[in-house]
C-alpha cells in the first residue's frame, strides 16, 4: 500500500481575474490527522473541492492514490462540505439509508450506533433539528464511510463548545490507521491538540507544512500562536 494517499504536483487553480492556487507541491501520507489552515481566501476550499473532483485543476494534477480525482477516486475520499447540504425534508433514518445505497463503504450499523448515542430521532426530519445536531448527522455521515481520505471543511464552523467536542471525539475514533484526515478550519486551539500535522496555506501558496511536534520543538510555541504570528491575526 501506498504510504501517500495525496500528492500535488505545480497544482494551480485560476478564477477570471484571480490566481486562487499557486503551483502547489506537498503530499499527505497515512495515518494523520492534518490541520488545513489559512485565512479567508487562502485557497482552503478550493484545494478540498480539487481533491473532491469538484472543481477541475487549471494546470498541474493532484492524485488520490495515484488517480486522478473522478469515479475511481470518488470511493476513497469523504468529503464534509462546509455547509449542510442535505435534502432538510428527509428524516435522519432515510438519509442513512440514502448513503447506504449510494456508497459501498458505507458503514451502517456505525452510523446508526453513533445517531443513538446522540439521542437523535431516526424518524425526525432533518429540518427540525437544531444546527448542531444538523451539523453532527452530517459529519456521522461522512465519518462513517470506510474511505481512505476524510476531507472536512470547517467542520465546526457556528456550532457550540459542546458540539465541538463531540465532532473532535468522533474525527478522532472513527478513522482507520491507514486513512488520514484533513481538518479545514479557524478555530486552531480547539483543534490543535487532535492534529499530528498542519499545512499553513495563503494567497493558494503554501507557508509551511509541518508536524505539530516539530512546530512546539523547534519553534517552542504551540500552532495556534504560530498561525497568529505567520497571518498577523
Amino acid at each position: 500500500m501506498n504510504e501517500i494517499i495525496m500528492q500535488c504536483n505545480d497544482l494551480c487553480k485560476n478564477y477570471t481575474g484571480k490566481q486562487a492556487l499557486k503551483n502547489l507541491n506537498f503530499s499527505i501520507k497515512r495515518g494523520r490527522i492534518i490541520g488545513l489552515l489559512g485565512p479567508n481566501g487562502s485557497g482552503k476550499t478550493t484545494l478540498i473541492k480539487i481533491a473532491n473532483a469538484l472543481l477541475t485543476p487549471s494546470s498541474g494534477r493532484i492524485l488520490i492514490n495515484d488517480k486522478a480525482p473522478g469515479i475511481e477516486s470518488k470511493r476513497a475520499v469523504a468529503y464534509l462540505s462546509d455547509c449542510v447540504c442535505l435534502p432538510d425534508w428527509m428524516r435522519v433514518g432515510e438519509l442513512v439509508e440514502l448513503f447506504a445505497s449510494f456508497y459501498d463503504n458505507f458503514i451502517t450499523q456505525k452510523a446508526y450506533e453513533m445517531i443513538k448515542n446522540l439521542g437523535i430521532d431516526t424518524n425526525a426530519r432533518l429540518k427540525t433539528l437544531s444546527k448542531g445536531n444538523k451539523e453532527k448527522v452530517q459529519l456521522i455521515l461522512v465519518m462513517s464511510r470506510d474511505a481512505d481520505l476524510y476531507l472536512l471543511d470547517e467542520p465546526m464552523g457556528g456550532v457550540d463548545p459542546a458540539t465541538r467536542d463531540y465532532i473532535l471525539n468522533t474525527i478522532i475514533s472513527n478513522y482507520r490507521e491507514n486513512s488520514s484526515v484533513v481538518i479545514s478550519t479557524h478555530l486552531i486551539a480547539d483543534v490543535e491538540n487532535i492534529l499530528d500535522e498542519v499545512i499553513f496555506i495563503n494567497n493558494g501558496e503554501i507557508v509551511l507544512q509541518d508536524m505539530v511536534d516539530n512546530i512546539r520543538e523547534k519553534q517552542g510555541k504551540s500552532v495556534d500562536l504560530l498561525f497568529r504570528e505567520v497571518f498577523r491575526c
